[in-house]
């Protein structure tokens, strides 16, 4: 297990938590995969990421959260270099997957503890509905 759940991750918001649960699940899954299966589990880590971290702009922009540029700018860049890794895979360069998760699991844990923990105490701080939110969404409302 190359990342492992700790309360140093917990942020006390519970869509926040479950989200990162599964996204360390993941990142697990793409350091244990074997080579032959290694492009679909980074497919599903790279799908799950892009969720991820477009619930957490939706909140940010919903809330019009001042650091939602930087925070932003963050997930833009870890995005950019899965995809990179995935097209080295890809072309025949299998290990950069686990030069990936290795990254990914030491950058992962000063994310969630600085700007993921900073976001939590927004919502809380300012009664943000996130539910509500993620309904309107759905609905096509908002």
């Amino acid at each position: 297990m190359l990342l492992k759940w700790s309360d140093a991750l917990h942020l006390g918001h519970a869509g926040m938590d479950d989200t990162h649960r599964e996204f360390v699940e993941l990142l697990n899954r793409l350091s244990e995969a074997a080579e032959g299966d290694l492009l679909a589990r980074l497919n599903e880590f790279i799908a799950h990421t892009e969720a991820h971290f477009g619930q957490e702009e939706a909140w940010m922009e919903a809330m019009q959260f001042p650091p939602l540029a930087c925070h932003r700018t963050e997930h833009e860049g870890v995005l950019e270099i899965m995809r990179e890794v995935r097209s080295r895979i890809a072309g025949g360069e299998p290990h950069y997957g686990q030069v990936l998760a290795k990254a990914i699991a030491e950058w992962f844990p000063l994310h969630a503890q600085s700007m993921d923990t900073v976001l939590a105490l927004y919502i809380q701080q300012t009664g943000f509905d996130v539910a509500a939110n993620v309904a309107m969404k759905k609905s096509g409302a908002a």
